[in-house]
């Protein structure tokens, strides 16, 4: 990417801060903060400044939260450490996008076929104890881990069809850091680039697609408008995401004001659970944009057969990982037993 576009691209962005429901004059004693998400605007519109209007206007003159779009503070690769120091006080993101130093990071994000279904995410963390896991981990570097959600699934929205594994072949993908680590072994070329740069990155070349989201947010972020192509085949189910802010911020705030936030949070994730699952299907049924392809399920099983392969890697780096790992392992061999409606292939 040419410096002159990102320039362009990064100017063209200023003044284009999330706005809040129109807010009267606070208070002096009014608490307030900064939370910068890792989504555009076009996508925060759904899926956190509803959460953060409400929030705001419930709290009133008591705090009030400034939400910020992606790379309008701080590049989202440097989201954490802005949030450590308090340069920010919140963050909505996955913990790869942001690059956390913790044990879980890998995890955040896509965790190739850990979930097959959205609501596995929130069933591993309430059920099966990943939000003791995640909460301990962030501690330690002072975050508070508020909520964890279930957010779209990944599939590749490419320029040229994609309709066996070797179509994967060089092409230059945007995706998560771990998702592109897992899809090298097929190919891809994983490419790292700020989010609102994506789509012209794709109009000009530098991209040939993005293993990033579902349909849905190709559709509503003008994905769709420069790419042809919809892979039906994901790599998971359900993008684990978050909320976090800074401990000692957090730490700060009376008792009901932290419920009424992580009430908020998780209003945040419940919209998102049905405005993709309905939007998924929907958009592959009736939309207009993209034409949908298909890899057989015969050669499908090899990249899934390289999770498990890639999940054993990763839990041979550290005993917390290998925790997580024999979660997802032990949580997928329950649905596989339990049967239908929770897995139908076993």
């Amino acid at each position: 990417m040419t410096t002159s576009r990102r320039k362009f691209l990064q100017t063209a962005g200023v003044g284009v801060a999330a706005a809040p429901l129109a807010a009267p004059a606070l208070a002096q004693s009014t608490i307030t903060w900064r939370m910068q998400t890792y989504a555009g605007a076009a996508l925060a519109e759904h899926v956190v400044k509803p959460a953060i209007d409400r929030f705001n206007a419930i709290a009133g003159d008591r705090m009030q939260i400034e939400l910020f779009y992606a790379d309008q503070l701080v590049p989202t690769g440097e989201l954490f450490r802005a949030m450590q120091r308090g340069t920010i006080d919140a963050v909505q993101s996955d913990d790869d996008s942001m690059a956390s130093p913790t044990e879980v990071t890998v995890f955040g994000g896509y965790f190739p076929f850990a979930s097959r279904y959205s609501l596995d995410v929130p069933v591993l963390f309430n059920q099966y104890g990943l939000n003791e896991i995640w909460a301990e981990e962030y501690a330690k570097v002072g975050v508070k881990h508020i909520s964890a959600g279930s957010w779209d699934p990944c599939h590749f929205a490419t320029k040229d069809p994609i309709n066996s594994l070797a179509d994967l072949q060089g092409k230059r993908v945007f995706t998560f850091p771990t998702a592109g680590r897992f899809l090298s072994q097929f190919g891809v070329v994983p490419v790292t680039l700020p989010w609102e740069d994506i789509e012209v990155a794709v109009q000009t070349g530098e991209l040939d697609g993005i293993a990033w989201s579902g349909i849905t947010e190709d559709y509503t972020v003008g994905w769709a408008d420069v790419t042809n192509y919809f892979l039906t085949n994901n790599i998971s189910g359900a993008w684990i995401g978050h909320f976090f802010a800074n401990m000692g911020r957090y730490e700060e705030l009376p008792e009901d004001l932290k419920l009424l936030l992580a009430t908020c949070m998780e209003q945040s994730h419940y919209y998102r659970q049905w405005w993709y699952w309905g939007g998924e299907a929907r958009l592959r049924v009736h939309g207009e944009k993209m034409q949908l392809t298909t890899i057989p399920d015969a050669e499908w099983d090899q990249v899934e057969a390289a999770a498990q392969t890639f999940w054993d890697e990763i839990a041979a780096e550290s005993e917390t990982k290998a925790k997580v790992v024999e979660i997802f392992k032990q949580y997928n061999a329950d649905m596989a037993k339990a049967g239908r409606p929770y897995r139908y292939n076993t």
